[in-house]
């Protein structure tokens, strides 16, 4: 960060210095909440959390180099005292960002994909520039400030996450640190239950573009009816990516190959260029639009984005992790959220990358989807439950809904899926008449699926690892509180040995 006096920090904080310390100190960074990651000239925020009061390791945080605490009551060390440390944090950040007038904040949001792309458009950036952006999620009134605290002088671009859990949260964001690119993704039904509706979603997530001044750049998703909305909500620029002809940025000829990994011509307003990519997933490729439109308003000449986005592997972990043990079982660990559009993107790739080997899935309810909540998990049973899955297992105290759509789909496949009059339809269209064969399929499959309810993701890793043989693919996917990352842990243990 901008080195700064502790007098400095007080005053931009409203605080007061106490516990005999020096005005003249100088804090060089980094800035931090976990006392475990203070190095010397840093500064250690005490933030209070529901299990853990990070005021009771100020102490050790100051013998392990820290200048002082930013500290919400005295902790008998060299401090600043603050009304609300992470108010305090805000305040801080947004000074720094305040003076870093060379530095171009790009701001991402989006119901998903938001670290993907984050991850993408930081690789990008970093071709023309020192780039700062976070690791993983730091995405929420915490770890964005955090974020914006590691740029200093030479920073050029800084790539950030914006998260919403209710309306107002991405506008304080953006007062923080202002984006001259604002970048929207989708619009899900992530924390449907916080919001009441999607519309309600929309509105938080278009706070973004709200924020962008007439000279900044709107970076807008043409296939999201509800982001394309926001163009309304702008006095900046626009610019379009998506699979749509009227995309300013747009993905033509998308093919996927038998790891699940897609292709496409990248085309621009400057010409086009071929884009291999490695990570997985047919549902990256609206990632890599968003992050090449992004880096192309910055100048990027499109053979260079191609390029980039062709060598990019997954940064950030349990978010689409592909590992094959040496016996061949292979693991897809995307443990990290979800929602009912992500698990829909996670069983497609599931499925093209599975081919015709026997596959398993290790899942949880889905959470935060209010009066939808059953609805919406009985129904990621039902696409569980038609994945061809030969075991699936569900975790969790709250999975009953999505054990029900999964049986359901099982016992229509035992006794045959009805047409629309109780038997099939000759005089179907040809549209039709391939939908209810997929039904067919998907169900003839789920007939022979074995469906498991499970307490906890190390019962579950337990359980399936001795089911599993050579060739096998486990999917597993679910909401951050059900921490089945442990599950991949379990699964890839005895293969690392």
């Amino acid at each position: 960060m901008i080195p700064l006096p502790l007098a400095r920090i007080a005053e931009i904080t409203s605080g007061a210095l106490a516990g005999m310390a020096d005005p003249r100190a100088v804090v060089r960074g980094p800035v931090v909440i976990d006392s475990r990651a203070v190095e010397p000239g840093s500064l250690f925020v005490a933030i209070r959390g529901e299990r853990v009061d990070g005021h009771d390791f100020a102490a050790q945080a100051i013998a392990d180099g820290a200048v002082a605490v930013l500290a919400s009551k005295p902790v008998e060390v060299p401090a600043v005292i603050v009304g609300d440390t992470v108010a305090a944090l805000a305040a801080l950040a947004t000074a720094v960002c305040a003076d870093l007038p060379e530095t171009t904040v790009i701001g991402i949001t989006g119901s998903a994909g938001k670290t993907t792309t984050k991850d993408l458009l930081a690789r990008l950036t970093a071709r023309i520039g020192p780039t700062v952006a976070p690791a993983g999620s730091f995405n929420n009134e915490i770890g964005h400030p955090l974020t914006v605290l590691k740029a200093d002088e030479g920073t050029r671009y800084l790539v950030l996450e914006l998260s919403a859990r209710y309306v107002g949260d991405i506008s304080h964001l953006t007062r923080v640190a202002p984006p001259k690119i604002g970048v929207v993704l989708n619009v899900g039904t992530a924390h449907l239950g916080v919001f009441g509706g999607k519309e309600a979603i929309a509105k938080a997530k278009g706070e973004l573009v709200e924020a962008l001044t007439s000279g900044g750049v709107a970076v807008l998703n043409a296939d999201d009816p509800l982001v394309a909305a926001m163009a309304e909500r702008t006095e900046a620029r626009i610019t379009w990516y998506g699979r749509a002809e009227s995309a300013d940025v747009r993905a033509e000829d998308v093919t996927v190959d038998a790891r699940g990994r897609a292709a496409f011509t990248l085309r621009t307003p400057s010409g086009a260029a071929p884009v291999r990519l490695r990570l997985y997933g047919e549902h990256a490729v609206q990632n890599a639009l968003a992050a090449a439109a992004a880096a192309y308003e910055l100048g990027l000449p499109v053979a260079t984005i191609a390029e980039e986005l062709s060598e990019a592997e997954p940064r950030s972990r349990w978010r689409m992790e592909v590992t094959d043990r040496q016996d061949g079982v292979t693991v897809i660990n995307d443990a990290y959220n979800a929602n009912p559009e992500s698990m829909r993107a996670a069983f497609g790739t599931l499925d093209a990358l599975a081919g015709g080997r026997r596959r398993f899935a290790v899942i949880a309810a889905l959470r935060e989807l209010g009066e939808e909540s059953a609805a919406l998990n009985e129904d990621l049973g039902r696409l569980a439950g038609s994945a061809g899955l030969a075991g699936l297992f569900v975790v969790g105290p709250d999975a009953e809904p999505v054990l029900a759509g999964a049986r359901a789909v099982a016992q229509d496949g035992a006794s045959g899926v009805p047409g629309p009059d109780g038997a099939n339809s000759p005089q179907e269209d040809q549209e039709d008449q391939k939908d209810q064969k997929d039904q067919k399929d998907g169900a003839a499959a789920a007939a022979t699926v074995r469906i498991t309810h499970v307490a906890d993701a190390a019962t579950a890793g337990a359980e399936l690892s001795g089911l599993l043989a050579p060739g096998d693919v486990v999917l597993v996917k679910g909401p951050r509180a059900a921490g089945l990352e442990r599950v991949a842990a379990v699964l890839l243990e005895g293969d690392r040995q």
